[in-house]
């Protein structure tokens, strides 16, 4: 599988770094990484919309992490961030099936390095505050856009302050009932058109969605950047993060790995 855009994929090697595997449960994509020290080795995805048992789940990420399976079973540490609380359960069966161990699963009850500046923190998904976590230690303030099955965006202020942000649609979440709802247009794929003026229906479809993504997400940022009175750092995540920054005139950066890496740092934090 080709390294996704700013994670930096190395080979499965033998050194002293420890072994962590991270678990990001997502509604539509659950994504696998194994890192040595901070380095990402293994970057996968697999679907989370097929129902699978805990012991189902070990023979996939069985053959997944192949070649790491001996190293996170001796490391014993695995950390699971996860907003599908009936596919936790299971990927943590699966933790204890193959490797014997029970992993660390995000919450806001944990250290995350990012004060949650909000009325109800426990309210906040795992995913946004593994997000949160990741950036605090940069350039400050930053917009993390999280384009999965909703598009998310986050704020952390300076000093490391988690202050709430915005939820819309995602992408296919908006294209897919569009698809449902009109009867005579057909499902296309999610790329950026050739031009803006669609010449078929298909062109026209691809435009709008496209476009009409990025008009969403460059909108939002421009209003969280005028309420903080200052420009933001701005990161994409999320699987479609590469082809919408492409046309992004907000998203100055893409890290596919962000969540995953967030969920390191917790883990640090709370070893």
């Amino acid at each position: 599988m080709p390294s996704p855009r700013g994670v930096h994929a190395e080979p499965a090697a033998r050194g002293s770094a420890a072994i962590m595997l991270a678990i990001d449960i997502g509604n539509t994509q659950t994504v696998l990484g194994i890192f040595q020290g901070e380095s990402l080795a293994l970057f996968r995805r697999v679907s989370s919309g097929v129902a699978r048992t805990g012991d189902e789940l070990a023979v996939l990420v069985s053959a997944l992490c192949r070649g790491f399976n001996r190293q996170i079973q001796q490391s014993g540490r695995i950390v699971i961030g996860s907003v599908v609380p009936a596919l936790t359960q299971e990927y943590e069966a699966m933790c204890a099936s193959l490797y014997g161990r029970q992993p660390l699963v995000v919450s806001s009850q944990l250290r995350c390095g990012v004060r949650l500046e909000i009325p109800d923190p426990s309210s906040l998904g795992a995913d946004r505050i593994a997000n949160a976590a990741a950036v605090a230690d940069g350039g400050l303030p930053a917009i993390v856009v999280d384009l999965g099955t909703a598009t998310t965006f986050d704020v952390i202020r300076r000093g490391g302050r988690y202050s709430g942000g915005a939820i819309a649609p995602g992408i296919r979440t908006s294209a897919d009932e569009l698809f449902r709802r009109a009867a005579r247009l057909a499902k296309v794929e999610i790329r950026r058109p050739s031009r803006a003026i669609g010449r078929t229906t298909e062109e026209s479809i691809q435009s709008g969605v496209y476009y009409g993504a990025i008009g969403t997400i460059d909108g939002i940022v421009r209003r969280l950047e005028a309420e903080l009175r200052t420009s933001a750092r701005v990161i994409a995540t999320g699987g479609l993060a590469s082809l919408i920054s492409a046309g992004s005139e907000t998203i100055g950066e893409v890290d596919e790995a962000l969540t995953l890496r967030g969920m390191r740092k917790i883990a640090e934090l709370n070893s």
